[in-house]
């Protein structure tokens, strides 16, 4: 699958551009603030309907402009997948492929598989717990329509039973059995949620230790441990000990909505005893393993965005990186840089054919 052609208007800081792309290797080049990532989540917002850094759309309509329109048309299988994405301020986003809108966003998710390599990834390391939870959720739907679905009506039933226990809060009352209904639909939809989370991380975590080797050339130990209430106790017996509490909080303080992703290097968390450059390895293996997790389970080879990675990596790193994607397991590439030679360097070192974009005002 690749990206073939892609047009830009009122995106970010583009007014209107279009673009026609090399199958293999895509170089955006030039200087800071001249939008090279923001063509780059263009193509993230085409395959998820929602930017990479800014989950706020309208903030992605351009400076005094009412709208934006992001069209790809993409090379899938032999055959073609037209994808527009546009937003008018005070209406809802629109994703129509091949000319039909879709009924749900949702449905869209996993057509165009799609990983993201970027500086803002360190926030899986630095953020809390949410973070790497949408890490998780993020690959699995990809590739697993049913846990996106469970996911959905999860956060919906949530948010439903949060709202009931600041009704009781407000109202000095409460109903055991309205609780009740909630706490079984929670329950229905979480352990699923649970059980496909452990059966994940099961095949996922040898992947991740394998890419981890191959980029840090280290011979440290590095793990992911999945952190959940739900591995001592079912969610249904736990929403039931835990009503006291949650009344008290007036929000449900237990649930698939709490659990981690511990990251360790050497048996301890690599936030704190990771060297900055095991804490860049440590990412972008997780992003290598998520990228062949997904072409594995889609049986589609995912398109590649390597946003600003040049610039924030030792010499040793690249090259290593580059050992990885100069074969045949890659298929399109796009790399942003500020620095075009070191780019076009770095570039025929995979001998794949590229085109190189340079950006300026």
């Amino acid at each position: 699958m690749f990206l073939r052609k892609l047009s830009l208007i009122n995106y970010k800081n583009f007014d209107s551009k279009d673009f026609e792309f090399d199958s293999k290797i895509n170089c955006m080049v030039g200087p800071n603030g001249i939008g090279k990532t923001n063509v780059l989540d263009a193509i993230y917002h085409l395959s998820f309907g929602k930017s990479y850094f800014n989950p706020v759309s309208t903030q992605n309509i351009r400076h005094d402009e009412d709208f934006f329109v992001i069209e790809g048309e993409f090379e899938k299988e032999d055959r073609q997948e037209k994808i527009v994405c546009s937003l008018k301020r005070g209406s809802k986003k629109i994703i129509k492929r091949n000319g039909k809108a879709y009924d749900r966003l949702s449905d869209h998710i996993g057509l165009l598989p799609l990983v993201i390599i970027s500086p803002a990834d360190r926030d899986l390391i630095i953020e809390g717990s949410d973070t790497r939870r949408k890490f998780i959720d993020g690959v699995i739907s990809q590739s697993d329509k049913n846990y996106l679905q469970d996911l959905l009506k999860y956060n919906k039933v949530l948010a439903q039973r949060n709202s009931l226990l600041k009704y009781f809060a407000a109202n000095h009352t409460f109903n055991k059995d309205t609780l009740s209904v909630y706490n079984e639909q929670l329950n229905d939809y979480g352990s699923k949620i649970f059980e496909k989370r452990i059966g994940f991380l099961e095949r996922f975590i040898p992947i991740f230790k394998e890419q981890y080797v191959a980029i840090s050339g280290g011979h440290e130990e590095v793990s992911l441990r999945y952190e959940s209430k739900l591995k001592d106790q079912g969610l249904l017996a736990l929403l039931e000990s835990n009503v006291e509490k949650d009344k008290a909080l007036q929000y449900t303080s237990v649930g698939i909505h709490k659990d981690d992703l511990g990251f360790e290097i050497s048996g301890h968390p690599i936030k704190k005893f990771g060297s900055q450059g095991q804490q860049k390895s440590f990412l972008i293996a997780l992003k290598f393993a998520q990228f062949q997790f997904i072409k594995m389970q889609s049986k589609t080879t995912p398109v590649l965005l390597l946003d600003d990675i040049f610039d924030k990596l030792d010499e040793h790193r690249v090259s290593h990186i580059v050992a990885l994607v100069n074969n045949e397991n890659f298929g399109q590439i796009f790399i942003s840089d500020t620095h075009a030679d070191r780019t076009e360097d770095v570039v025929k070192q995979i001998h794949q054919t590229y085109k190189l974009f340079r950006l300026n005002d």
